[in-house]
């Protein structure tokens, strides 16, 4: 072996750079002189006929291949998706319209992998509408918003107010739960905002309840957490294309909105399930306001 590998090192020092050479090649030898160009005859040097190709010069200009066009940025496929979301919402004239053209929206990778397309629970129309954050487990599963266990908490959350599901319309704030329960990146809540938009619109309620800290940043636009939010009433615009039914009058639309901890949130601590009482007693105290009688 160590012959081998002399021998192969003596050829590198030689200058060998070929081993595949059906022929040796005796690289000390002198180079043989190149036999010199053949000499024209008096004949041909009238003739302007020559075999050689024309020099890039002389011939026609090439012109340079065209180069691909770049892919387009994460940015602006997000704005893409939400232009087509923003049409798709439009478009819905109820609650059922809108759920379907969600379903078969396929500009959000969320839809492909989640299991169910969540709908809202309620009745449209109610004098509240509760925002959750994205679908947990037992709403992917089950295709129901509010379910499970954060939907037990919620209701007894409310309940302590004298409010049943009958007096709430419920909706995530997108329809589809993230693989692995992942937060959803800021495009993906960019190309759903239009349909949770459309929605509070087809839903008409008179407050809103912002619970978690993806709906209060999502629909305030402020990077704020719900903890540092909670406590008073926030004005919600509804772009003007997405507020009106079936025409885009260029009117928004605006609602107020409470933002408050999630219900899987009063777990954490005492002072997150005092904070949430608190919450409670100023939406009752703002329905009493409203003259709302959730008896009648």
């Amino acid at each position: 072996m160590s012959d081998s590998l002399s021998l192969l090192q003596l050829y590198v020092e030689w200058g060998a750079d070929e081993a595949l050479s059906p022929f040796p090649v005796d690289r000390l030898a002198t180079p043989q002189a190149k036999p010199p160009p053949p000499i024209q005859r008096e004949a041909d040097k009238g003739h302007h006929f020559s075999h050689q190709p024309p020099s890039p010069a002389s011939g026609p200009a090439r012109r340079a291949p065209a180069r691909p066009a770049p892919p387009p940025s994460a940015a602006t496929m997000a704005e893409r998706a939400a232009a087509d979301a923003r049409a798709c919402a439009a478009r819905a004239t109820t609650v059922e319209e809108l759920h379907a053209a969600m379903a078969a929206f396929g500009h959000c990778a969320l839809r492909d992998t989640a299991t169910h397309t969540v709908a809202p629970q309620g009745r449209p129309g109610a004098h509240v509408m509760v925002v959750g954050e994205a679908p947990d487990a037992d709403e992917d599963r089950s295709g129901v918003a509010f379910c499970g266990e954060t939907g037990r908490l919620t209701d007894r959350m409310f309940g302590s107010i004298g409010l049943s599901r009958d007096h709430l319309f419920l909706a995530p704030v997108i329809a589809w739960r993230p693989p692995g329960g992942r937060p959803p990146s800021a495009m993906e809540l960019k190309s759903c905002l239009p349909f949770l938009q459309r929605l509070i619109v087809l839903a008409r309620p008179r407050r809103l309840i912002l619970m978690g800290n993806i709906p209060v940043a999502l629909l305030t636009g402020e990077r704020i957490t719900a903890a540092r939010a909670r406590g008073r009433w926030r004005d919600i615009t509804v772009p003007p294309n997405l507020s009106e039914t079936g025409n885009n009058s260029g009117t928004a639309h605006v609602i107020p909105a409470l933002p408050m901890r999630h219900a899987q949130q009063l777990r954490a601590s005492p002072t997150a399930r005092r904070d949430a009482w608190k919450d409670m007693l100023e939406l009752r105290k703002t329905l009493q306001e409203d003259g709302y009688n959730h008896d009648a």
